[in-house]
């Protein structure tokens, strides 16, 4: 067997490797605590924003390690549409979006309603609602608000609570939910 053969088998077998891991890993749950019950041993992110027509599908969380390079494309993708500015995003909102997509058992992505929210932005919206915090999480990289066609309000919220790591909002009006890494509470109808 030659030498470039034979780098290109276990080239072959790695990848094959890493796929069945994926495959295996991801529905592990039993040795998972807190809110990253739910997120296996591969996290993965998949949303579209409506705003900008962009999608993102992504592993960014792989055996105890974040992928660098995934996060920053997260963190471009969360970012502020109507400034287009980004802002790093705290990975603990990413981990309970991730495992409350994996504890509702859906295929669908997100649609990313809000992500970060420049303190521009939070005071426009907030002149034009009652329901915009004034120091809003979202300005802190640290809060999305998020829909799925395929899960009611009261389904979305649910799953995110049960993580118990952080804030969850029910926005039945609007037709989405909340979810920040701040102190562990609820509300909204």
């Amino acid at each position: 067997m030659s030498k470039s053969t034979s780098a290109l088998i276990t080239r072959r077998a790695l990848l094959g490797a890493f796929a069945a891991t994926t495959l295996t890993a991801a529905p592990v749950y039993a040795n998972a605590f807190g809110f990253l019950r739910g997120a296996g041993d591969v996290r993965r992110i998949k949303m579209y924003s409506g705003r900008t027509g962009e999608k993102i599908d992504m592993i960014y969380w792989i055996e105890g390690e974040y992928i660098k390079e995934s996060l920053k494309e997260v963190n471009y993708f969360m970012r502020d549409w109507r400034q287009n500015s980004a802002f790093n995003m705290d990975t603990r909102t990413i981990d309970i979006m991730s495992a409350a997509h994996n504890l509702m058992d859906v295929s669908e992505p997100y649609m990313l309603l809000s992500g970060y929210r420049s303190p521009q932005t939070n005071r426009m919206l907030r002149a034009r609602s009652r329901g915009v915090a004034k120091n809003s999480l979202h300005m802190k990289g640290q809060a999305a608000d998020l829909r799925l066609n395929s899960r009611s309000v009261g389904q979305i919220a649910r799953a995110a609570a049960s993580c118990a790591a952080g804030g969850v909002g029910r926005y039945s009006g609007s037709n989405f939910v909340h979810m920040d890494c701040g102190t562990v509470r609820t509300w909204g109808r």
